[in-house]
């Protein structure tokens, strides 16, 4: 194969382990985002997102000499949206370069025109060359964790999306599955062989499965509203025609659905898993119950010769979308170790607990927490309006202080926006406070805190805005 010698602006096709290629431009990296050690490589930003990743220089291909035939093997709404927006992109690059010619520099030369490098910088805005219905980069299916998102500006330069995994034991006795720092260039995660069934495509599971997808994984997907499969069965999922047929032709079946009912419901209803379980089969309870469901659930499945693990996940639609999540885990470690993979496709951390239920118990634990806090917040903002102060001014000196997050920011300033478009349902936090409370009065543990932001939480309800997201809490307090 004879060298390629690429320069900066030069329009090319990137390849990222079995992925696809994509089209893409040859870009200057940020001043303090390293070059990957090895082999030559180049920093690339894809088209039809906004996504950069290092491209071993042998994955790279010319873009104009391959165009037709990467056209002719790749398929699919998103790539043929990338394309255009090459397209697009090289239209400007002729307007601007015919809009040059004859105009001569102070010195009366003629300015060189080079239309590949018109936009040099590595953040220059493509938006004008997006479709205004296309998905956030999150959703994409062939770049998700392999790209550095422009989006994304943690304290140093670009946070490296793809994770490689690996395993620590705690002083705790816990163990801790985390994400070693690495670059797309250092490869993806290998998935696990065995067969993945996935029940729920909600707001969390959906953006679960996408990222078992984009991983590798043979997934089969059910859901009780069927259509909520097509996008996946597109993306390459099979379709299962009832929880029972998950559980029996999968290795290990997840479960996320909304609460204890749900959950049991699902494995002892009608054609529910229980009926699939069979000796040697993995069933992972994905959704947040009280410590009595996991329990429940786990005597059930084993009582079948079935391996039980509860694996409820902390986070946000957003997270949950970004493969970010934070998994906490107990009950059979084989379980947990087989769904290595999966948990490295859908979190950046994930966590074992020991004993089915802890997991459970802990999870109640933070959401009672972030629920609480999201009422105390939306208490302030409405107190700081009643006295006459900056609702905005407010936000501005929480986040110089202690208290400072992401968290804070982004939902206050939804609350300030009025937006309160579901990220974690309203109705869902409800449930998670009501059930830690329950789980306070078992323990004979006072929760009065959580108490108060129940009753608060059950105002909004009341006031339709279970559907809308938790930060929604707010209109309790205006009504």
């Amino acid at each position: 194969m004879a060298t390629m010698h690429l320069r900066i602006g030069d329009l090319v096709w990137g390849k990222l382990g079995r992925y696809p290629p994509w089209p893409g431009k040859v870009v200057s990296p940020p001043k303090d985002l390293k070059k990957p050690r090895g082999k030559k490589c180049h920093f690339v930003k894809f088209f039809g997102t906004e996504d950069h990743a290092w491209i071993k220089v042998e994955q790279l291909k010319p873009y104009h000499a391959h165009k037709e035939e990467m056209i002719k093997i790749n398929k699919g709404k998103r790539f043929q949206q990338a394309v255009d927006a090459v397209e697009d992109f090289l239209k400007k690059a002729k307007g601007k370069e015919q809009n040059s010619d004859g105009k001569g520099d102070s010195k009366g030369k003629k300015t060189p025109t080079k239309p590949l490098k018109i936009l040099e910088e590595d953040d220059e805005d493509l938006s004008a060359l997006k479709d205004p219905s296309e998905k956030p980069v999150k959703d994409d299916p062939h770049f998700h964790h392999f790209l550095l998102s422009q989006s994304e500006k943690p304290a140093s330069s670009m946070e490296p999306i793809s994770k490689r995994l690996k395993i620590i034991e705690e002083e705790s006795g816990s163990t801790s599955i985390q994400a070693a720092d690495s670059t797309a260039i250092n490869g993806s995660i290998t998935p696990t062989d065995k067969r993945i069934g996935f029940l729920g495509l909600g707001l969390m599971g959906s953006g679960i499965v996408s990222n078992l997808l984009k991983m590798g994984h043979v997934v089969t997907v059910w859901n009780r509203t069927a259509e909520k499969c097509d996008l996946f069965i597109q993306e390459g999922a099979r379709l299962g025609r009832t929880p029972a047929e998950v559980a029996s032709t999968c290795d290990i079946t997840f479960s996320c659905v909304s609460d204890p009912k749900a959950a049991r419901d699902l494995v002892l209803g009608p054609s529910g898993v229980l009926q699939g379980i069979r000796s040697g089969k993995c069933y992972v309870e994905m959704s947040t119950v009280d410590p009595g469901t996991i329990t429940e659930l786990s005597q059930v499945i084993t009582s079948r010769g079935g391996r039980f693990l509860e694996a409820p996940v902390a986070g946000s639609q957003q997270l949950s979308n970004d493969g970010m999540l934070v998994i906490l885990a107990a009950g059979d470690r084989t379980v947990y170790e087989d769904c290595s993979s999966c948990f490295q496709a859908m979190a950046k951390t994930s966590f074992f607990l020991g004993e089915a239920g802890n997991a459970a118990r802990m999870m109640l634990i933070l959401n009672m927490v972030q629920g609480s806090f999201m009422a105390t917040i939306a208490e302030g903002l409405t107190l700081a309006q009643a006295t006459g102060q900056s609702q905005q001014t407010f936000l501005d000196i929480l986040c110089q202080g202690q208290m400072a997050s992401t968290f804070v920011d982004q939902k206050c300033q939804n609350i300030l926006q009025g937006n309160f478009k579901p990220d974690y349902y309203l109705k869902h936090i409800q449930k998670d406070l009501r059930l830690a409370i329950s789980m306070g009065d078992k323990a004979n543990h006072p929760t009065p805190m959580a108490a108060a932001a129940n009753e608060v939480y059950k105002r909004a309800k009341a006031l339709d805005q279970s559907d809308n997201d938790l930060s929604a809490v707010y209109r309790a307090y205006i009504h």
